[in-house]
């Protein structure tokens, strides 16, 4: 048996290649969207990819089964658990097949058993692998959001993303069902999951790529809990909140995501077109560094730095998917990176780029506060301070008199930020903060300035102070 691990650091996404060498089969599970990666993958272990398979209907990337399955007529199977409120709507495409709880499928001489493992989402479904060809038992799983190194999936997306209200609470019951029967299973199976650390599809990912059940079961805390009102309060606390982006994925994943080839050629663009268009209200992105952008940009863009790994995530916490979206971009390099990457969260309705060369006419610099100044503000009430970092984050330490809005919650909660003073953005590294002031700044919040020093934060200078108690950080 052949097995292959693929993993984008920008979203924290495993997806793998399991094949069978003596019938030169292959399965694809999870793919993403750039699918030319698997293709490549099969041609050097001399396989050809004959099976794709989705764990569930994911909210934090396109999925890239479509695609795949368009690019190489392989069979794409999908669960058809989860009620007809979680059905694929592309099912009766053909290719496409459902499964349920207890079926199989065969991949050369790898079986593929199919487990309904809901909770993440009331349709997921996990694949048990056996290799018959040398074993009569099973050899691992492939857990997609079910189960993660030291974590599990989150239950809460559908509604705090998707906003269906109530499925919170039955999602953290059906995920202790889940644990349940996983308990019940080998000590000795492999874990493959579908995410590492950084994904917000749970709250304390390991960054390890596979462990065994038998390690969860003695050290990841949801087998620690066996009272299910007490497992369902620990899991909804403190989960992460969701980018934006998250509630556009749950739509186009279960609908069926554009095909890469049907989408309109990306056009080259003038200073005069990027003006219309932000004057028209699009999403305009300039993914230059962040110093040149600090240094001078067209005023109305959002600095989202390719430079960052983060920036599909970023752009997915402020974009308004029903706008298009116009990129400023160094060169055909950072171009070739960027396109990608927001592909894969969906954001397809790209008008055209403006290269940096032809930035042009008026520009703005972006204004930014010391640390100093920040605490003599501070101390005559005259500047505020917006703390734009996750809520673990701002529980660990914060400025003392700090307002907390996470950048994914910013577009819905602008409008409580101070109305007459100037406030001081700042997060862990500066980032997020540039990030937020640009988009701010953009959407008319001039007040919004950025803190040009977010390590000095953090000095003796100025009061900090964690979730209960001032303390010096």
């Amino acid at each position: 048996m052949i097995l292959r691990y693929f993993y984008d650091e920008r979203l924290a996404q495993a997806s793998y290649l399991v094949g069978c060498a003596k019938t030169g089969e292959a399965l694809i599970v999870d793919p993403a969207r750039a699918v030319q990666t698997y293709m490549d993958a099969a041609e050097r272990e001399g396989v050809r990819i004959s099976h794709i398979a989705e764990t569930h209907i994911h909210a934090d990337f396109v999925s890239g089964g479509r695609e795949l399955a368009a690019a190489t007529g392989a069979l794409l199977i999908v669960s058809g658990e989860g009620g007809p409120d979680w059905q694929y709507a592309y099912v009766g495409e053909p290719g496409v097949v459902r499964v349920m709880n207890g079926d199989t499928f065969m991949v050369g001489n790898v079986s593929v058993e199919v487990l309904h493992t809901p909770g993440h989402t009331p349709e997921h479904i996990a694949f048990v692998i056996t290799d018959t060809a040398a074993a009569d038992k099973p050899m691992g799983i492939f857990t997609g959001d079910a189960v993660f190194v030291g974590d599990i999936g989150r239950p809460d997306l559908l509604e705090a993303a998707a906003g269906v209200v109530g499925s919170a609470d039955t999602g953290a019951r059906q995920q202790f069902g889940t644990v349940q029967r996983f308990k019940s299973l080998p000590d000795y199976l492999q874990l493959w999951p579908g995410h590492g650390a950084g994904s917000a599809c749970g709250k304390a990912l390991g960054a390890v790529p596979s462990t065994t059940l038998g390690y969860e079961k003695l050290f990841n805390p949801a087998f620690q809990i066996h009272d299910e009102d007490a497992f369902v309060a620990w899991l909804l606390d403190g989960q992460p909140e969701p980018p934006r982006y998250f509630a556009q994925m749950k739509q186009v994943n279960r609908d069926g995501p554009a095909l890469l080839a049907d989408l309109p050629e990306i056009q080259s663009l003038t200073r005069a077109d990027i003006d219309a268009l932000i004057e028209a209200g699009a999403f305009v992105v300039d993914v230059r560094d962040r110093d040149a952008f600090a240094a001078g940009h067209i005023p109305g863009t959002i600095s989202t730095p390719a430079t960052s790994s983060k920036v599909s995530t970023y752009v997915g916490s402020l974009y308004d998917f029903r706008v298009p979206v116009a990129l400023i971009v160094p060169d055909d390099a950072v171009l070739d990176e960027v396109i990608p990457a927001l592909r894969a969260v969906g954001v397809d309705r790209i008008a055209g780029v403006l290269w940096a060369d032809g930035l042009g006419g008026d520009l703005d610099a972006l204004p930014q506060m010391t640390a100093r100044a920040l605490a003599d503000g501070l101390a005559s009430g005259s500047t505020a301070v917006l703390d734009i970092r996750n809520l673990s984050e701002w529980l660990d330490r914060h400025v003392s008199g700090a307002q907390h809005v996470p950048l994914t919650e910013l577009h819905r909660r602008a409008g409580e930020l101070p109305e007459s003073r100037p406030f001081a953005v700042y997060c862990a590294s500066g980032y997020r903060a540039q990030v937020a002031v640009s988009w701010l700044r953009a959407n008319g919040f001039n007040r919004a300035v950025l803190m040009g020093e977010p390590d000095s934060v953090w000095s003796e200078a100025l009061p900090t102070g964690s979730g209960t108690e001032l303390q010096t950080a």
